[in-house]
């Protein structure tokens, strides 16, 4: 009698992983919740060690085996993601300025809102890992190798690559993914036992609710543009990162959701060479979630605080906000520390205006991230279409 495998897949691994996060952290006490922490921390080290390396590993390769269309394919995705993250600013500027000044009064006494990180237990003992190299040097430094190596057609270094991007798939596939359920579930229980995951959330209901719906609405524009272009169903597109978009929930890092990403961007037919190449890229320059949720929530602090918000000043911020995110770096809260130069000099925001929407930003910083990198997915189905199409 053969005996009976259950097998439960990574989306409902990582959803039983939320919910039992957020219900044993009301009751676990704070002893066991730090000894998940200290494996958060421990893994997260290793995990942002990998980082560049997987972008190395998967973009240079990608570039280097999409031959003489390298450079063009290069230029067309990028120009996708910075024309993605500006239409996700515009429209979330006039969507919220039409619908804000009915939920929100200006000049409303602003309550003290703390960092939310701030109450989260600390782990044990952390281990330092410093990646190698950072995440832009990683990135440029596989544009210059891939795209050499696609003009100069040599073989030598694009074997020496391939066996690298071997190495890093098979840690992938071996440590990151069967880990990442319990680093999300880790991740949860912290918050939910020091009570952050819903403070920020109560005081900023409205606010919240509005960037959700909107984010939900760019990722069906997005698909749907994406969908016709290709010829597919854009429902059944958006279906199939449904993984992607639960991981990224979890972790609040489109760099550390890149492993299933690519697997469902793959699953959507996409091409293996353009997807290796597409998602890691991406994923550092494609933050049209993250835009979203820094314009709505800087608007909103704009409409409480009584300063001005209008489209001249709005159309410049949204235009910088769009390349600083490609300098974000891919870790939980990367996106608001590297927006927060802009705030101040373009809008003007002190101390308290920072420190406000730094806070609703960390509070809910996997809903931009999740809309990031399932944003990810519907540009590498374009540039799939624009590369086949001969």
């Amino acid at each position: 009698m053969k005996s009976l495998k259950l097998k439960i897949g990574l989306l409902p691994r990582i959803i039983i992983a939320i919910v039992l996060g957020l219900l044993f952290g009301m009751v676990f006490p704070a002893s066991v919740v730090r000894f998940f922490v200290t494996f958060n921390s421990i893994f997260a080290s290793f995990l942002f060690f990998c980082i560049p390396l997987i972008i190395l590993g998967l973009v240079a390769p990608g570039i280097a085996d999409l031959g003489k269309s390298a450079g063009r394919l290069l230029a067309i995705t990028t120009l996708i993601a910075y024309g993605s993250t500006l239409f996700s600013g515009f429209f979330t500027y006039f969507s919220c300025r039409a619908v804000f000044p009915t939920l929100i009064e200006p000049s409303a006494t602003l309550a003290s809102v703390d960092n939310p990180e701030a109450s989260l237990l600390a782990p044990f003992f952390t281990i330092d890992m410093p990646p190698a190299f950072g995440v832009m040097t990683a990135l440029i430094l596989a544009f210059i190798l891939g795209i050499g190596i696609a003009a100069s057609k040599g073989e030598t270094l694009k074997s020496a690559l391939t066996e690298f991007k071997n190495i890093i798939e098979r840690i992938i596939s071996v440590v990151i993914i069967p880990l990442l359920p319990i680093y999300i579930f880790g991740i949860f229980l912290n918050m939910s036992n020091s009570g952050t995951a819903f403070t920020v959330i109560t005081v900023f209901g409205k606010i919240i609710g509005v960037i959700f719906t909107l984010h939900i609405l760019l990722l069906l524009i997005q698909y749907g543009i994406a969908g016709v272009i290709a010829g597919r169903n854009p429902f059944k597109l958006l279906y199939n990162m449904l993984p992607a978009y639960m991981t990224a929930l979890g972790t609040s890092s489109s760099a550390a959701t890149i492993p299933v990403t690519l697997a469902q961007v793959k699953k959507n037919g996409v091409n293996k060479d353009i997807a290796d190449f597409c998602v890691p890229l991406c994923a550092t320059i494609h933050l049209s979630g993250s835009t979203m949720k820094i314009v709505a929530m800087a608007l909103a602090i704009c409409i409480l605080i009584d300063i001005p918000f209008d489209i001249g000043l709005f159309a410049g911020f949204i235009m910088m906000l769009g390349i600083m995110m490609i300098a974000a770096p891919g870790v939980p809260g990367g996106a608001i520390m590297a927006a927060i130069a802009v705030l101040q000099s373009m809008l003007g925001f002190d101390e308290v205006a920072i420190g406000l929407i730094t806070a609703l930003y960390i509070a809910i910083d996997s809903f931009g991230t999740a809309c990031n990198v399932t944003g990810d997915g519907a540009i590498a189905v374009v540039v799939n279409r624009i590369a086949n199409k001969k």
